[in-house]
């Protein structure tokens, strides 16, 4: 039907004026593509098969971690990080990687000790938390070795939903008007209903994610306890996501209480069983994070030659995660943990 422009003219002169309305965007650098058909073309390539997906960190890291890709880490803060896969991914040399720094603490610490990262999506990075600030992270990201893009944490969220609901940008008001937005890649629309604004913010699809949980089976069917943050979100928006798990469990324990699975095994491309698997961080009803060790990666970086060697004892010259656990105190140390965090439940 063909407009009247005598009759309505007002309604043209809105649209004129949309359309020539310069609005704001940020001058973050976008690190992705937020085409939803590009991603889509992948998932479809993917296998869904129920395989056994078991396989050890070092072997997960050589096939699904390589220079370059965009890395993003589950839990919360030093909550449930797969410390178990960044220390191989330390060993391995991995550089020039994206990161998604999404509540990261120690395993940001981590990542910039090896040198790994040229990219990140920084909403909370270089903090420990209430211990304090890791000082080289900071050196790493005021040397200007890691390109910057600033978000708030829950700007990277919906930027995961968006990518899990197969869409190319999702909306939030919070960053209107705020640094953050200016520092950001995000683009400020009106909504097509309201005409009010808001802020579209690009879907994100991580090339690999690790996400820790307390139980999965050798499929990858996996459970989480406790708050699951924006991990839900990431396993869907992930093209490949790697399990690294507290306890394997059978199958059928699994079919028995199907409720209780946070990610299904179809999203899953490998299971590394990896007990204490957080470790020096916190594992909901598990065990405690060790703060006397945290304290000693603060401290140690502090000294660029003290670390190096810090480095070496603890990352480089061990053969894998167990024997760095062992360093660290061993069973004694852990069980100690174990019962910090009893207590703390109650």
């Amino acid at each position: 039907m063909q407009m009247d422009t005598q009759e309505n003219p007002t309604v043209l002169e809105q649209i004129a004026a949309e359309a020539a309305e310069d609005l704001p965007q940020g001058i973050g650098p976008l690190f992705g593509d937020p085409d939803p058909d590009a991603a889509r073309a992948f998932f479809m390539e993917k296998s869904r098969a129920e395989t056994d997906k078991r396989m050890g960190a070092k072997e997960a890291v050589e096939r699904f971690i390589t220079d370059g890709c965009y890395l993003a880490i589950g839990g919360f803060g030093s909550n449930r990080i797969p410390t178990t896969v960044v220390h191989e991914i330390l060993r391995a040399r991995r550089r020039d990687m994206a990161f998604l720094g999404h509540t990261a603490t120690h395993d940001f610490q981590l990542l910039c000790a090896g040198h790994c990262l040229n990219r990140v999506d920084a909403a909370y990075i270089v903090g420990l938390e209430a211990r304090g600030l890791s000082a080289n992270a900071r050196r790493v990201i005021q040397s200007g070795e890691v390109q910057l893009c600033e978000w708030t944490n829950h700007a990277l969220s919906v930027r995961l939903q968006a990518a899990a609901a197969g869409l190319s940008y999702g909306l939030l008001r919070s960053m209107l008007g705020t640094d953050t937005f200016r520092r950001s890649a995000g683009k400020v629309v009106r909504c097509p209903f309201t005409n009010k604004k808001f802020v579209a913010l690009p879907a994100l699809w991580p090339d690999v994610a690790v996400i820790h949980v307390h139980e999965a089976d050798m499929f990858g069917n996996a459970r989480i306890k406790g708050i699951s943050v924006a991990d839900l979100e990431l396993s869907r928006a992930a093209k490949r996501l790697i399990i690294t798990t507290e306890r394997l469990v059978p199958n059928s324990a699994i079919r028995q209480d199907p409720t209780r699975t946070s990610i299904p095994y179809y999203l899953v491309d490998a299971v590394v069983h990896a007990p204490f698997g957080s470790y020096p961080g916190n594992m909901p009803y598990e065990y405690f994070s060790d703060e006397d060790h945290l304290r000693d990666w603060l401290n140690a970086e502090k000294d660029p030659e003290e670390f190096a060697r810090f480095l070496d004892k603890y990352i480089y010259q061990v053969a894998d995660f167990n024997e760095y656990l062992q360093l660290c105190g061993g069973l004694d140390r852990l069980r100690e943990l174990r019962d910090l965090e009893c207590l703390a439940d109650g």
